[in-house]
C-alpha cells in the first residue's frame, strides 16, 4: 500500500468512526434547583439516547441526586398541613415553587429507572437500591404536589374571603344598624369566624366581642374615645350573652376547604340581644 493509499485509508477508518460516534445522541446535562436544593439529571428518552451507553458510575451519580433532591422536598414540606409549625411558611412557599416545575423533573426520572432496568448493570451495584428508593420517593413526592395543590387552591379562596370580609361587614352594617346607634343597646350585626377557630361579634354602637382559638374566653373590647358617661351605659355581660346567641350557621366564616367557599354565604341576621332592636337605615 503506497503512502496515498494508506493516506486515504487512515482518512476513511477515522470518518466512519466518527460517523459512528456522531450517530449516538448524547444526553445534555439539565440543571434543576428548588429552594436551596440543586440537581443534575438527563432526559435519555426526550433525547433519543440510550441511558445504557451512560457511564454506570456518573449515572450512579445523576439518579442518586435525583433521589436526594426528592427526599429533601419530602422533608422540607413536611410541615405544609401545620399552621402552627414555624416551618409551615417555608414548606408553603417551596410548595409553591415545586407546583410548577418539579413534576416535570419526576417524570424524566421515571422514564430514566425504567430504561435503565433493560441494562446489563441494572442489577449491580446500587441501581437496585436506587430503583426502589426512587419509586417510593416519586409516589410521595407526587401525592404531596396534590395534597399541596389543594392547600394552594384553599389558601387562595381564604385570602379572598379575607380581603372581602371588610365589605361585607359595612354591608351587614348598613342593612341592621340605625344611623346613630345608642351605646349599651347591644344591637348585634355580625359576626365572623377565622378557620383558626377565632371569632369576633360586631355591635352597632362599635364595641366588639372577641374570642381566641381552641374555645379562649370571649372577651369585651370597647371603642375608642367613648365618653365616661357612654362607658357607665356598657354592660359587659350583656354584650357577651348576646354574642353567645348569635346563630352560628349564620356567622361569616372564613372557608376550610375549597367545597366551603363554593357554597352561598348565609345572609348576616342579628340574634335577639338585650337592648333597644335596631333599625334600618
Amino acid at each position: 500500500m503506497n503512502f496515498v493509499s494508506r493516506k486515504l485509508w487512515i482518512v476513511g477508518g477515522m470518518s466512519l468512526a466518527l460517523g459512528a460516534c456522531g450517530g449516538r445522541n448524547v444526553a445534555p446535562v439539565q440543571r434543576y434547583s428548588l429552594g436551596v436544593s440543586r440537581a443534575d439529571y438527563r432526559d435519555y428518552t426526550g433525547a433519543k439516547s440510550n441511558i445504557c451507553d451512560a457511564e454506570p458510575r456518573w449515572l450512579t451519580d445523576e439518579l442518586s441526586a435525583v433521589n436526594g433532591l426528592m427526599t429533601r422536598f419530602l422533608s422540607e414540606t413536611e410541615q405544609v398541613k401545620n399552621p402552627q409549625s414555624v416551618d409551615y411558611a417555608r414548606s408553603v412557599e417551596l410548595l409553591k415553587e415545586a407546583s410548577g416545575s418539579l413534576e416535570k423533573v419526576l417524570k424524566v426520572h421515571q422514564n430514566n429507572l425504567q430504561a435503565v432496568q433493560k441494562c446489563g448493570f441494572a442489577k449491580s451495584g446500587a441501581f437496585p437500591e436506587i430503583a426502589t428508593r426512587g419509586k417510593e420517593l416519586m409516589e410521595q413526592s407526587r401525592a404531596r404536589l396534590a395534597g399541596g395543590g389543594e392547600l394552594l387552591a384553599l389558601e387562595e379562596v381564604q385570602r379572598k374571603w379575607k380581603e372581602a370580609a371588610p365589605q361585607r361587614e359595612q354591608a351587614a352594617r348598613q342593612e341592621w344598624c340605625a344611623k346613630n346607634p345608642e351605646v349599651g343597646s347591644t344591637d348585634l350585626y355580625y359576626a365572623r369566624k377565622h378557620a383558626d377557630g377565632r371569632t369576633e361579634w360586631f355591635f352597632c354602637d362599635g364595641h366588639v366581642v372577641q374570642a381566641a382559638a381552641k374555645g379562649g374566653e370571649p372577651t369585651l373590647v370597647s371603642p375608642e374615645g367613648l365618653s365616661a358617661k357612654d362607658r357607665r351605659k356598657v354592660k359587659p355581660p350583656r354584650y357577651l350573652e348576646a354574642a353567645q346567641s348569635y346563630p352560628v350557621e349564620e356567622m361569616d366564616k372564613q372557608p376550610t376547604s375549597v367545597a366551603d367557599a363554593a357554597a352561598p354565604a348565609p345572609a348576616p341576621a342579628p340574634a335577639p340581644a338585650q337592648g333597644t332592636a335596631a333599625g334600618g337605615n
